[in-house]
């Protein structure tokens, strides 16, 4: 099974060039994330006719994440359990944003999601990225300890640089968000609910994402914040994996790349090696 992630950046103007990158790569399942659109403006025909099926949660022009897969979607989910809500004003209803959704595609409990951004860490949204980090990882031990076997990957855009390598310079972060000690741990939080960050073992290429500013892809200035977490008996699967460095140098690219990750059973594992 061929996974990818990738926040494409508005899937409407984009929509040809996903559905270019599915056919290119012979993506099985694709996790979007930052779609910019609406349930109603999302461009299903356009991957309907490349054989696949969609699932998607998008309440405005912001947000918004997706699920394409060719090897069937069911059981959909718009949020995870206890997904905490948002609105700067704090007397406001919190509501629950377009950030994650979940669904069953081959046997895979599939989740793309769009970790909040944090803006700058005196603001509500950092608060509010913790929380959503920490909720995210109660409901990931609370599925393990109800089935400790089950196959699921959560994967996408995490805002969150885990290590210091996995900016450009250190340094230029200092007193902003996505490196600070509290965001790692939330992130490491993950892993100890029993998740198991595969794609940094895989892939040769540094960072996911580069800033539009600046110029900061061709100065090789970019970030690694974009993954994929697996459950430990998918993990065991992952075979190996790549960044589509290519598909972020080319002419109107979102400013996030793919991040692909191929996964086998045991058993085609051994015949995988076998033919390689």
């Amino acid at each position: 099974m061929r996974i990818a992630n990738w926040n494409v950046n508005s899937v409407r103007s984009r929509a040809d060039r996903v559905v270019e990158f599915l056919d290119r790569h012979d993506v099985d399942i694709l996790a979007v994330q930052e779609t910019k659109c609406t349930d109603k403006q999302f461009p299903y025909q356009r991957f309907f006719d490349a054989g696949y099926e969609v699932a998607h949660v998008g309440l405005n022009q912001w947000n918004g994440v997706a699920i394409i897969s060719r090897v069937g979607i069911s059981d959909v989910e718009t949020h995870f359990p206890g997904q905490p809500g948002f609105h700067k004003d704090p007397d406001q209803p919190q509501a629950i944003e377009a950030r994650a959704i979940g669904a069953t595609c081959g046997g895979i409990r599939i989740w793309s999601l769009y970790v909040p951004n944090g803006r700058e860490i005196a603001d509500p949204h950092y608060d509010y990225k913790l929380r959503w980090l920490y909720a995210l990882g109660f409901h990931v031990a609370d599925s393990l300890v109800a089935q400790p076997d089950h196959r699921a990957v959560y994967l996408g855009d995490f805002n969150v640089a885990p290590l210091d390598e996995d900016v450009w310079d250190i340094a230029a972060f200092y007193g902003s968000t996505h490196v600070t000690e509290p965001e790692r741990l939330a992130f490491e939080g993950l892993e100890e609910a029993g998740l198991t960050e595969v794609t940094r073992g895989l892939a040769q290429e540094k960072f996911t994402y580069w800033d539009y500013k600046a110029g900061r892809f061709h100065k090789g200035e970019g970030m690694r914040i974009d993954f994929q977490l697996a459950t430990p008996t998918l993990a065991a699967e992952a075979r190996s994996g790549f960044v589509d460095i290519e598909e972020r140098a080319g002419k109107g690219a979102s400013d996030h790349a793919p991040v692909i990750v191929d996964y086998l059973p045991r058993a085609s594992a051994r015949d995988f090696d076998e033919v390689r």
